[in-house]
């Protein structure tokens, strides 16, 4: 056991996260190496004069960091990839939004390191990076993104490939082509909720179609477009979020089919796409005549890297995009682009990408231990699953009583286009939590739902 007391006394912070802050910077300092086992908290409490509760969320929030792991009975260790995870800003690390459909952040040194050093190989032209550009991308990042685009069967000509700040200022300058305020926009009748916040923000009607196990009925498609004469048609079908569901490639051709002979625009969201192996071609691939399709780098690589790749119908409707992504965002960040080439180029994304899915698939199989199949959705790839709620309890109660588990539990209200929301949550996997955490945490919500809310009240 490591001889180890914290210098917390100089520090402004709560004494938690001092506590945290020093096991950080003594690791960082090599004062703690991997495999040191921290002094018990009891006995941590008693040198340092504090209460026992104080260390216990010392070593919580330091676990959330990845810096420590803790196991009941044998005590608190270094991880052999703490020193990776250390953050000059510690606060940056608690600055997660649980609520959103994130992937796993890679743990290996070796990735991160590599990660690291592309990124300083990027900053030594950091000066040329810090001019405005033009909007859409470098021929150097174009090729990147062609590059990226291939691995999806796309082979677009690079007039038609702009890079842009994101899929969300990606949407809402392709929905302000296609519409403007009071018409219609059709999409999946729970579906991701961003595209909710954008046709609200814009004005738009947005209506809900129909779905099964296989994504949007093709007659529930035709009859909305002949009931609503919507401007276009917004789908996320390759493990769709929130409901996991991938849309076989005979679904994608019947929907493009009618989208064709009807006249609708198909925006399609392919978020995900990359994360499947051997997944349906895009809807792009099959008509993209008619398809506006968006590759964004949030859920493939990381989602601070702020990006994604855009490919539009045809050459004239890319100049119109131009115009419209030049009023709101001017130009994806150049800095952030030369990122994104440069591990697409030496095959770090790629990397990156096979640790998402294997640790992916990984999460999922922890989630099967605790809920029985036929309980939930899910794919074997999908960063979340979608949890009906049975026993009494509603949405809000579950989504309240999961809050302190630290995974992002959102209530189905947030998916769901028109009506009635169902009872039922989305769970998400991924994030900064490690696997025995999420263990922990998904144990904490089966067990609750074995039994009514009553049985698993906290207030009394």
């Amino acid at each position: 056991m490591k001889d180890w007391i914290p210098k917390i006394e100089n520090s402004d912070s709560p004494r938690y996260l001092a506590i945290a802050n020093a096991i950080g910077t003594d690791i960082a300092a090599g004062i703690l190496v991997p495999g040191d086992q921290l002094p018990p908290q009891r006995r941590l409490a008693a040198l340092l004069g504090v209460d026992f509760t104080t260390v216990a969320r010392g070593y919580v929030e330091a676990a959330k960091r990845g810096l420590i792991e803790s196991t009941i009975g044998r005590g608190s260790f270094v991880r052999k990839t703490a020193a990776a995870r250390i953050s000059a800003d510690p606060q940056r690390l608690r600055a997660a939004d649980f609520s959103m459909n994130m992937p796993p952040e890679p743990d290996d040194p070796d990735l991160i390191a590599r990660m690291q050093e592309g990124y300083a190989s990027v900053a030594r032209d950091l000066l040329p990076l810090l001019r405005y550009q033009g909007f859409g991308g470098s021929p150097l990042d174009k090729d990147a993104a062609s590059a990226w685009l291939g691995r999806r069967a796309l082979v677009p000509a690079q007039e038609r490939i702009f890079i842009t700040p994101g899929a969300h200022p990606a949407l809402v300058g392709i929905f302000s082509l296609l519409a403007k305020a009071g018409d219609t926009v059709l999409s999946e009748a729970v579906t991701y909720p961003g595209v909710r916040s954008i046709t609200a923000q814009l004005g738009l009607n947005l209506v809900g179609i129909e779905m099964d196990q296989d994504g949007i009925l093709p007659e529930a498609l035709e009859e909305a477009v002949r009931r609503h004469a919507p401007k276009a048609l917004y789908l996320n079908p390759t493990l769709q979020n929130p409901m996991t569901i991938t849309t076989s490639e005979r679904r994608r051709s019947a929907i493009c089919a009618i989208a064709r002979r009807m006249g609708v625009p198909i925006v399609e969201d392919d978020a995900y796409g990359f994360i499947a192996t051997h997944g349906p071609p895009p809807l792009a691939a099959i008509a993209p005549d008619i398809c506006w399709h968006i590759a964004g780098l949030a859920k493939c690589i990381g989602a601070g890297l702020r990006l994604a790749y855009v490919v539009a119908p045809d050459a004239r409707a890319g100049w119109s995009f131009t115009g419209a992504m030049r009023a709101l965002s001017v130009m994806a960040s150049p800095l952030t682009a030369a990122v994104a080439t440069r591990w697409i180029d030496d095959g770090t994304a790629d990397t990156i990408l096979r640790f998402i899915r294997a640790e992916v698939s990984a999460r999922q199989k922890l989630a099967a231990r605790h809920f029985e199949p036929g309980t939930y959705l899910s794919d074997p790839l999908s960063f979340n699953i979608w949890l009906p709620l049975g026993n009494g309890w509603t949405r809000s109660a579950f989504a309240s009583h999961a809050s302190g588990t630290g995974i992002g539990v959102v209530a189905s209200d947030a998916f769901t286009v028109g009506g009635t929301p169902a009872e039922a949550v989305r769970v998400g996997l991924g994030g900064p939590i490690d696997r025995a955490q999420l263990e922990r945490g998904l144990e904490f919500m089966a067990h609750a739902l074995e039994g009514p809310p009553e049985m698993a009240a906290g207030f009394f």
